[in-house]
């Protein structure tokens, strides 16, 4: 079970740092910069309590290419629902072409882990 506490921690991680990066833009688009870059630093703390167990823990049962690349991998999917869900955005074949690239990414990295 235990390698499976780094899947969950990096979503965690990674809705943290997608609000980060990208929530100010729609949240804080009429603050001034450093006040929104202040607020992100807050935020992204949150993610890093997250994200350094989760590659900790991690290690143990992971390369560190397969943590990276499932981190990518969390990375694209959070940020999809977060474009759709909270910016309203809508995503294109370029998203799905991307995606694929990335399962391929995780094939390779994965291929002779067994589970």
């Amino acid at each position: 079970m235990e390698r499976f506490y780094p899947f969950f921690l990096l979503i965690g991680s990674n809705l943290f740092m997608t609000y980060a990066w990208y929530g100010h833009l729609q949240d804080f688009k009429n603050r001034s910069l450093l006040i929104v870059v202040l607020i992100s630093w807050g935020v992204a703390f949150f993610e890093y309590c997250l994200q350094v167990p989760a590659n900790r823990i991690g290690f143990q049962f992971y390369s560190l290419g397969q943590l990276k690349v499932m981190q990518e991998i969390i990375t694209m999917g959070v940020f999809a629902l977060f474009s759709v869900l909270y910016m309203h955005e809508k995503l294109t074949l370029d998203f799905l072409y991307a995606s694929i690239c990335l399962a391929g990414a995780a094939f390779f990295m994965f291929r002779n882990v067994a589970i």
